[in-house]
This record gives C-alpha cells, sequence and structure tokens, in this order.
C-alpha cells in the first residue's frame, strides 16, 4: 500500500473544466448515469457497455457512415465478443477531422526543431501517398509496412495507408535485419516504407544496407519508397535505384487532385499490426481493429488524459511502440502532435524540457526511466524553463518509483497531473490510466480505465484487494486483438491470455489493487522472483536500489539454487564508482530497511551493460535464460544482444 497524503490534488477550478467532467454533465443530461463520482462512473461503465461505449463514441463525435444494429453481442466471451457491427468507418476519416492552418504534426531531433506541418498540409501530403498507394494496388487487407524513424512522413504513410483500408505496420530503425524480417516476413507487406538512415547520440547511422538486405528477403514487396532523411533525395538517388522497386518519397507522390476516397469499413477491420518482444521465439503478431483502437484510444485521451482541440501532446517514443500509436490518435481530437527523434540525453541534456517549453507542451509523455536519469543528471526544469502550459506528465514502460513522484513535485512543476498509465502493445492501449479530477499518490496509478473490468486475482481466481496478484480483465472490452495473424483457429491468441483463468484476459503483470481503487505495479508476473516460495515483484527492488546516486540503473532476476530461488542483482554503476563490500551492504541494509529480508539480493554484481528490447524494456527474462544456459532464441528483438554475453559463465554464481 502506498502511503501518506496525495502528493497532488487539482483545484475545484481545474476539475470544472476537464473533459472528464463534461462527460459526467453528458450522460447525465441524457439520462444515461446519474454517478456523481468515479467509483460510480467506473462500476456503470463496466455494468453498462451498452450504454457506456455509444456514449464515449457520442461525446468525442466519431464519424461513420453507417449506424450500428448492436453495441455488443456477448460482453462475457472472451475472445470473440463482437462490438458496433453494422457500423462503417474509417480511422484516418476520423484523425483527419481538422482541415485548417493549425499545426498538426511537429518534429524535434538532437539538432531542435526540424519540421512543421499544419492539418491542411498533413491532408495535401496523405491523399498524395494514397493517390500513390492505389496506383500499386494497395487497397482493403493489404499490409503497408514502415522501417522508419519518428518523423512526419511515417505518420503519413500510416494514415494514407488506412484511408485505403490497408493494415499498417512499423518498426523503428534501430531494429536489425532479423527482427525486421521476424515481423514484416510474417505479414508480407506490399509496400515497405523506408528512411536512409537516423541519428542517435550524435552518431549518424545509414539504413540503406540494412533496407536493401531486408527488400532482397521480402518477396511481397513490390515498391520500396525511400525518405531522404539524413542525406538529401539526390546524395542517396543512386542508391534507391539500385533497390527492386526503389523510389523516392517525393517521387513517389501521386496528383491530390482526384484522391481515394475514406474506405468505409467495419468496425472490427485490421487496422495495426503489433508485435510482441519476440525474446522468446518469433514475435507473436496482433492484429488490431479500426473501430476499437479509435474508441479505447479517444477515451484514454479524452476522458483520462483531458486532451482537447488546441492541445499539444507530446510522448517520447519510436514507432516500434505502441505509445506511438497512441499518441497519433491524438489527431482526432484536433491536438497537435509533437514527434521527437534521437536519444533524449546527447548534447543539450535537457532538449526535451526546452522543447516543452518553446512548443508550449501540455501533455508531456516519457518512460519511468527517463524520469529516474533526468534526477539524476540534476534536471530541474521547473527553475529552467517556463512549463506553464504543461498540464499532465504521462509515464509509462516501467513502473514509476515513489521517488520519482518526488522529483517531478519538487523538480519539474508543482502543479501538474502526473498520471503513471500501463496496459501493453496486447490491447493497445491500458488498463490502468490517469484522473485528471482525482489525487495523486506516490507510487500508484490513479485509477482503473472506464469500461475496463480490471479485478486482481490470486491462483483460485480469488479477487484480492491490498494484496498482490495477477491483473485480468473479466468482461470484454473493444480494443482486444481481432485475431492473430495467421492463428486460424485462435489457438495462440487463447493460449496468450486465456490459458490460466479460462474466459478471462490475464495480463501478466503482478499487482496490487488499493483501497481507494488505484494500482500499484510490481512487474512483470512471469518475472516475478519466488525466493523461499513467496513471490516478489522485480519493481519493488528496483524502486529501493535505483535510488541510490551511485546506480545508473539494474536488473533483478532469480537464480535456480540448491532447489530453491535467489535473487541476484545486476548493477550499472555511475563512473568512477566500484562496487566494494561497503557499497554491497549498504545496498542489502537500504533494501532491508525499506522492503523486506526477502527483498535482499544473494549476489550483487556490477555489470556493463543491461540487455532492452527495442521499446526499451529490460529483458529479465532473457537474462534469466542465459543464467540457466537455456537459449534466446530471437536476440534481435533486443536493442543490444551483444550485452547478454556479459551474463555467461559468470564465476559469482557458481557458487
Amino acid at each position: 500500500m502506498t502511503e501518506g497524503a496525495p502528493v497532488w490534488v487539482p483545484s475545484d477550478e481545474r476539475v470544472r473544466s476537464t473533459r472528464l467532467t463534461e462527460f459526467y454533465r453528458f450522460i447525465g443530461d441524457r439520462g444515461l448515469s446519474a454517478a456523481k463520482d468515479y467509483p460510480e462512473l467506473h462500476r456503470w461503465s463496466v455494468e453498462e457497455p451498452e450504454a457506456f461505449w455509444p456514449a464515449v463514441w457520442r461525446f468525442c463525435e466519431i464519424r461513420s457512415s453507417a449506424p450500428w444494429h448492436s453495441v455488443v453481442d456477448d460482453p462475457q466471451r472472451m475472445p470473440g465478443a463482437r462490438w458496433f457491427e453494422g457500423t462503417r468507418l474509417n480511422f484516418a476519416e476520423n484523425l483527419l477531422r481538422r482541415n485548417d492552418e493549425q499545426a498538426a504534426l511537429v518534429l524535434w531531433n538532437e539538432a531542435g526543431p526540424q519540421q512543421r506541418l499544419s492539418f491542411a498540409q498533413l491532408h495535401r501530403q496523405v491523399e498524395r501517398v494514397a493517390v500513390a498507394l492505389a496506383a500499386e494496388g494497395v487497397g482493403p487487407g493489404d499490409r503497408v509496412a514502415g522501417f522508419l524513424p519518428n518523423i512526419p512522413e511515417t505518420v503519413i504513410a500510416m494514415l494514407a495507408a488506412t484511408r485505403l483500408g490497408a493494415l499498417w505496420s512499423s518498426c523503428s530503425p534501430d531494429f536489425g535485419e532479423r527482427g525486421v524480417l521476424d515481423r514484416f516476413g510474417q505479414i508480407e507487406p506490399k509496400v515497405l516504407f523506408a528512411a536512409d538512415g537516423y541519428t542517435w547520440a550524435g552518431k549518424p547511422i545509414d539504413s540503406m544496407g540494412r533496407v536493401a538486405r531486408i527488400v532482397e528477403e521480402l518477396p511481397s514487396v513490390k515498391r520500396v519508397v525511400v525518405v531522404p532523411y539524413r542525406r538529401s533525395a539526390q546524395k542517396i538517388a543512386e542508391a534507391v535505384s539500385a533497390l527492386p522497386g526503389g523510389v523516392l518519397f517525393g517521387d513517389f507522390l501521386g496528383s491530390h487532385d482526384d484522391p481515394p476516397g475514406f474506405a468505409q469499413l467495419p468496425f472490427d477491420h485490421p487496422l495495426y499490426v503489433m508485435y510482441s518482444s519476440g525474446t522468446t521465439g518469433l514475435p507473436k503478431c496482433m492484429v488490431h481493429g479500426a473501430g476499437g483502437t479509435l474508441l479505447q484510444h479517444l477515451k484514454e485521451l479524452a476522458l483520462h488524459t483531458d486532451v482537447r482541440a488546441g492541445d499539444r501532446v507530446f510522448y517520447y517514443t519510436t514507432c516500434g511502440w505502441m505509445m506511438w500509436n497512441w499518441l497519433v490518435s491524438s489527431l482526432a481530437l484536433g491536438a497537435t502532435v509533437v514527434l521527437y527523434d534521437g536519444s533524449p540525453f546527447h548534447g543539450e541534456k535537457d532538449i526535451l524540457w526546452r522543447m516543452a517549453e518553446e512548443e508550449q507542451i501540455t501533455h508531456f509523455g516519457i518512460s519511468a526511466k527517463y524520469i529516474a536519469l533526468a534526477e539524476k543528471e540534476g534536471l530541474q526544469p521547473a527553475r529552467e524553463r517556463d512549463l506553464s502550459a504543461l498540464r499532465t506528465i504521462l509515464s509509462t514502460g516501467s513502473p514509476l518509483a515513489p521517488e520519482s513522484y518526488d522529483y517531478v513535485y519538487r523538480n519539474v512543476k508543482e502543479d501538474v497531473c502526473l498520471s503513471s498509465i500501463s496496459g501493453g502493445t496486447d490491447i493497445i492501449s491500458c488498463f490502468a490510466l490517469g484522473h485528471p479530477n482525482g489525487p495523486v499518490y506516490r507510487g500508484e496509478l490513479q485509477v482503473r480505465g472506464l469500461g475496463m473490468d480490471v479485478q486482481v486475482f490470486d491462483a483460485d481466481a480469488e479477487p484480492l484487494i491490498g494484496e498482490p496478484g495477477e491483473l485480468v480483465c473479466t468482461r470484454a472490452f473493444p480494443s482486444m486483438p481481432v485475431a492473430f495473424w495467421k492463428d486460424p483457429e485462435g489457438t495462440k491468441y487463447h493460449d496468450a491470455y486465456f490459458d490460466i483463468y479460462p474466459g478471462i484476459w490475464r495480463h501478466g503483470d503482478w499487482v496490487e489493487l488499493t483501497e481507494r481503487g488505484g494500482l500499484i505495479i510490481y512487474g512483470r508476473s512471469d518475472a516475478t522472483l519466488n525466493p523461499g516460495g513467496v513471490r516478489i515483484g522485480t519493481a519493488e527492488i528496483y524502486r529501493q536500489v535505483e535510488s541510490l546516486d551511485e546506480i545508473l540503473e539494474s536488473l533483478v532476476v532469480g537464480q535456480d539454487w540448491k532447489g530453491d530461488v535467489r535473487v541476484v542483482l545486476f548493477l550499472r554503476l555511475r563512473p568512477g564508482i566500484d562496487l566494494d563490500d561497503a557499497l554491497r551492504d549498504r545496498i542489502r541494509r537500504h533494501i532491508r530497511a525499506n522492503a523486506t529480508p526477502r527483498h535482499v539480493p544473494a549476489k550483487i554484481i556490477a555489470i556493463a551493460d543491461i540487455p532492452r528490447t527495442i521499446s526499451g524494456k529490460i529483458s529479465e527474462l532473457a537474462v534469466r535464460n542465459v543464467l540457466h544456459g537455456r537459449p534466446v532464441r530471437n536476440t534481435d528483438a533486443l536493442a543490444n544482444p551483444k550485452a547478454l554475453d556479459l551474463y555467461r559463465d559468470l564465476p559469482e554464481l557458481a557458487t
């Protein structure tokens, strides 16, 4: 249980002005619900899905060309519930509602501001790419893929493809060739968009060689559209012409005089193909539907994040992480999407906060790791930047430590809604979110998402409050995958979520539901430590260890040892710091004093690097497999696979 009073409470004036408050009035005026507080609203949203989800649809003014004849056929059926049957809509049409001179996309990178597109300019670019894709024979059900940095052309290509009813799937350019082929090779795209290269930490990285080798092994690709990003079109023209079907982005564009219309398709028509991390085999290809993705994103952005027309929304992400898809949906609410490509700490350590100041960002999204590193870097945006426009800070990717809440309110901004959120690629959305009308407590995610019947179960499927257990969702929701790719019997889909509790979604997070309705996340349940038969979450150790100044980051795993499991802690230390016995003793005392004796590691080992997935998440399972001599089947899913070699045959773990 998190302790103490809230660290932030919204003012009465702020509560009166939120979109969530507007929603209370909206449903009240229509006689749908008389809910007066969040627990009542959440209860109504899960018990009356046939009233709640249409209310969100109408409140967010989703565009469609045909009405539905049923909201959901059976909300208790998972998987397999069918939503909004009969309706027809287009995802891109909803994101392109505005067609004016307000900024739609703003791009920054390590060198500062780079590009701005108004909604009108975005419309024209999407039309021209859609014309060109249609000329290539792209239509409903075809796949269009992106191997691209986080730049406007990525958004443009996605919108053009989905305008035609094609599926969009993307990988960021830091993926290795095998990682890209393991993903795109399964879905067989017809067109591939790629950039010539990108820059990371000041280092220019060429992508053309990898693009050529990837295309060579993707016979489905008939056209490769190359975006000049690192170099000019003239400098890469020869390399592009050598690609089978290669063409420069500018030369690919068609006329926008007679663009194809927005394909009107069923609610569950496939929109995105997303991927699991792939560290234990080929990545699972999760297919998400257009209607479910749109409806869920707008609910989360409008009601839980308080995004409205004219806001400026930023999330630090690559286009290989679901937060990119989530961020881009802000366009449907008339907000400006701010993109950043590159390292957040190279050169100008506080470049993201300068961007927040200069772009007047209202919603600033980042990972929990960034916040921890910003504190260790000594960044103090509250003193150095004008963040008067900033209303919300979002954090995800891993649990946000209680100390990071203190840092934000002390050194970033006192009056801001700090919303730690959690969900996953599996649902392309969140189970736990922010609550702009409610208090923020240290270490605690504010609320369970509206319409999401999230509970915590023990091994016997009994609900828990105030004790850790498995995060589950007991009723269907619109953003469940419509299918896994090439899984005609639904076996992979079923085994991924429904093998433990039949008919109930088990997400794989080890969490606690607090008495006040918030959530504390302790880590992935499949990485949960089990010393002496007692399950503890890895996040409980990270919170203590990474509060120490000497430590940059850590990784903790369980090692099978003499019939039990012992806790092994790996540390990446600040330059010039040695891991001596005195530091080991201090770490153990700190963990024991602030957690429990069972959390104290049996072994503490300094390590030069910590393996991460492409999306930046620590890969505990890959390290655990290495320690036990088991293969890591897909190292291309890791951003730094060579780091695994550091964990092999460690003499410290032989005794």
